[in-house]
Formats: C-alpha cells, sequence, structure tokens
C-alpha cells in the first residue's frame, strides 16, 4: 500500500497535538485507522503495514503528537464503547 493511502488518512482524521498532553497511542490510532478505512469502503491493511505506512509518513506510533478529529473520530468513540441498554 502506498504512503498516500496512509497520508490521506493521516490529513482526514488526524490533528497535530504539540502539547503532548494525550497523544494517540499505537492501538489507538489503529483503531481510528479501522474507522477511517471502514467509513471510506477500504479493507484495513494489517497492523504491521499500518506501522511501517505511518513510519514513511513520518509517524511513530509510539509518540505519535497526534490527536484524532473528524468522522473517523466519531466513528471509533461510539465503536469503542459498549451500547448502554
Amino acid at each position: 500500500m502506498s504512503a498516500s493511502h496512509f497520508q490521506q488518512f493521516l490529513n482526514e482524521a488526524t490533528t497535530p497535538d504539540p502539547s503532548g498532553d494525550s497523544p494517540l497511542g499505537p492501538d489507538c490510532l489503529y483503531g481510528l485507522y479501522v474507522s477511517w478505512a471502514a467509513l471510506h469502503g477500504l479493507s484495513p491493511k494489517p497492523d504491521q503495514a499500518f506501522r511501517a505506512g505511518m513510519l514513511r509518513c513520518g509517524v511513530d506510533v509510539r509518540n505519535s503528537r497526534l490527536r484524532m478529529t473528524g468522522p473517523a473520530a466519531a466513528d471509533y468513540i461510539l465503536s469503542s464503547y459498549p451500547a448502554v441498554a
């Protein structure tokens, strides 16, 4: 998968967090990617391919300094919590 696919994800679903107060960790970043891919009708790449793509885009998944934003963020947050009955 080309880096542009992952760069598109970064452009649409993340925003910089220069303060580093609550950056996305590796699991949350991948979960956000899965939500983004689903919203675009794409099959998400496996975690290893995702991490390699992030590295090519200059993102350290362990210290991303990113926050989530946009529709993928809403989808990820809603799917992360069980429905309240």
